[in-house]
């Protein structure tokens, strides 16, 4: 009697059955449908573009921007599938447009052999350069396929005009502490999918949400983690998490748009004299990985911009601070870094001088290369001197109300007011001493913020 084969589909179905139970839990805990998906209600729920988009199966190119684990990636998936739509995915880290072209003859294949559509996702979008998005660009117009974009930058810095122009920008929301639970409670009560007979008290739910940062993978991956180091089945104590954990993660990108976003914080947090919160900031960035040199420039500048003349030592603290920063590094750097904060933070404010460099520079580039007054002009030699190089010039130390009453600008800009102090700090002394010394028939240019 000759042997049966067996079916060579069971031990395919086997195969993906087994290597579905070995795949992470983040993997495996991945929704199946859109109505799972947690915490993108404003976007996925009734009314919304792509819930209408979805209920007509027509999904138009789209931007998916949001933070590490908020669910760009699995949005994406679940969109093509209830589209009716195959779907091909390209690493914008790993790809090029070696991998774009093999992606659209695929596309091309699918249509010619199955009539259906082909969604073309790019993870990290925004690491494809100017060229690699350009040959995306004649794909996405001519309908070969529909693209989602995945990023987590701004889409505006990080997308080609023309791409951009075609797709949709869908802003995704960092998962809350209640998304997150709701999460945790799916991972532990599934028992086809999760850790389901593991528990996990207040105190360890409470802190593996906060390390998690808003990153649906790093809960459950950590998770994970805790519930291989509990044991089959057992307690997750808050030891166990604090073991998966190790040492916190702070959410920060040195070349993203968290950079600039912290840093404006920082700035701003000066402007407005609050110093603890300051501090907050410039400490984030440190533990973030910032380059503490960054932080000191920006410190130089706020010094110059935001306080100025209301205190002038506060550009030779900031300047010092500079110099200490680079010669001691970190993780030192951190003292004379917080003490720029607190002391530019205490500091009188004002913008006058940086008010005043503007409107200067705008006359400068409004009116160009206006000659220097005939009165001001050196003359070092007998033919300048008789062409009226220097005439009638008042020194001040000998005539200051005849000084003050000469011809210090070209004619065009006499009149015009650029420094206003304040009464704040230094300033507040200074000011007299300014308007003293402006001609008395001198008209008041009102500054632009007037």
């Amino acid at each position: 009697m000759p042997l049966r084969h067996p079916d060579p589909d069971l031990f395919a179905a086997a195969g993906a059955q087994d290597a579905a139970s070995r795949a992470p839990l983040a993997e495996r805990m991945r929704p199946r449908r859109l109505d799972e998906v947690i915490g993108q209600d404003h976007v996925l729920g009734p009314g919304t573009l792509l819930h209408e988009m979805v209920a007509r199966k027509a999904l138009r190119s789209l931007i998916l921007w949001g933070p590490p684990g908020c669910g760009k990636t699995t949005i994406a998936r679940l969109l093509a599938d209830a589209c009716d739509m195959e779907m091909v995915a390209v690493s914008a880290v790993l790809g090029g447009v070696k991998d774009i072209r093999q992606a659209i003859e695929q596309a091309q294949a699918y249509w010619n052999e199955r009539r259906r559509g082909t969604v073309l996702f790019v993870d990290e979008i925004h690491r494809f350069n100017k060229a690699q998005q350009d040959a995306l660009l004649p794909h996405v117009e001519q309908g070969t396929v529909t693209l989602i974009g995945a990023t987590t930058e701004n889409p505006s810095f990080e997308v080609i005009a023309p791409l951009l122009s075609r797709s949709r920008v869908v802003v995704l929301n960092a998962l809350d502490a209640q998304a997150l639970d709701t999460l945790l409670t799916q991972a532990l009560s599934d028992a086809e999918r999760g850790l389901a007979g593991h528990t996990l008290d207040d105190e360890a739910r409470r802190a593996l949400i906060r390390a998690a940062d808003a990153d649906a993978r790093r809960l459950l991956g950590t998770l994970e983690v805790a519930a291989d180091l509990a044991g089959h089945a057992a307690p997750i104590t808050l030891a166990h998490i604090e073991q998966a954990v190790q040492s916190p993660w702070i959410g920060y990108d040195r070349d993203g748009e968290a950079h600039y976003n912290i840093a404006s914080a920082l700035i701003k947090s000066l402007r407005d004299s609050d110093a603890d919160a300051a501090l907050y900031w410039c400490m984030r960035m440190l533990e973030g990985g910032e380059d503490p040199m960054f932080i000191a420039r920006r410190l130089v500048i706020l010094a110059a911009e935001d306080i100025g003349t209301a205190d002038p030592q506060a550009l030779l603290v900031a300047n010092n601070v500079k110099e200490a920063v680079q010669f001691v590094g970190m993780p030192e750097a951190r003292i004379p870094l917080a003490m720029a904060c607190t002391y530019l933070a205490a500091a009188p404010k004002s913008n006058a001088s940086y008010a005043a460099m503007k409107a200067a520079l705008a006359d400068v580039r409004e009116h160009g290369a206006l000659p220097v007054p005939m009165v001001l002009r050196n003359a070092p030699t007998g033919l300048m001197k008789d062409l009226g190089y220097g005439r009638d010039y008042a020194y001040a130390h000998n005539d200051a109300e005849g000084a003050k009453n000469q011809a210090h600008r070209p004619e065009p800009l006499e009149g015009r007011v650029y420094f206003e102090p304040s009464e704040h700090g230094a300033e507040a002394g200074m000011a007299a001493r300014i308007r003293r010394g402006r001609p008395t028939s001198d008209p008041r240019r009102p500054r632009d913020s007037d």
